[in-house]
C-alpha cells in the first residue's frame, strides 16, 4: 500500500477528527525545520500529551513514550524518551507536518499535509490528520521529553 493509503486507513481506524482545506495554515521548510509556528498562540503541552496518546494521532503505535501511561506501546519508530534533547522544536514540528520532507521511506503519515498523497479514503481527502493547534501542542508536549 502506497503511503497515502496508508495515511487513509490509519485515519479511518483512528477516527480522526479534520478541519477543512481553507482551516490550514501555510508553513515554510527551512532545511529541516518549520520555524514558524503553525498559529499564533505557544502549544499547551498538557492538550499535547492527550494528542500523542490519543486515537487522533495514534503515536503509540508505532513510538514508546516514557510518560503515556498505557501499558503497549510501538516499536516500529524510535523511541520519544529523550527526544527534546536530540531535536529543536523547529525540528519536531516539521517531523509532525510532513516526515516525509526528511525521509521519502519513513512510514510515518504526514499529519499536517494534503497535497500529493495517493489513495487517501474520501472522507479523509483534502484534510489533514491534525489541526495547527494539535501540531503545536503535540510539539510543545515533546519538548517535556528530555
Amino acid at each position: 500500500m502506497r503511503l497515502g493509503g496508508w495515511v487513509a486507513a490509519f485515519a479511518a481506524v483512528a477516527g480522526c477528527s479534520t478541519v477543512t482545506p481553507e482551516a490550514l495554515s501555510p508553513y515554510r521548510v527551512e532545511g529541516d525545520a518549520i520555524h514558524q509556528r503553525l498559529v499564533p498562540v505557544a502549544g499547551d503541552a498538557a492538550r499535547g500529551k492527550q494528542v500523542v496518546s490519543g486515537r487522533d494521532s495514534n503515536c503509540l503505535l508505532c513510538h514508546s513514550v516514557p510518560d503515556a501511561g498505557v501499558r503497549f506501546m510501538g516499536n516500529l519508530g524510535p523511541s520519544l524518551a529523550g527526544v527534546a534533547a536530540r531535536l529543536t522544536e523547529d525540528q519536531l514540528r516539521l517531523r509532525i507536518v510532513d516526515s516525509l520532507r526528511l525521509n521519502r521511506d519513513t512510514i510515518m503519515p504526514s499529519y499536517y499535509r494534503m497535497d500529493g498523497l495517493k489513495q487517501v479514503g474520501a472522507a479523509w481527502r483534502g484534510k489533514p490528520v491534525l489541526t495547527a493547534q494539535q501540531v503545536e501542542d503535540t510539539v510543545a508536549y515533546l519538548l517535556t521529553l528530555r
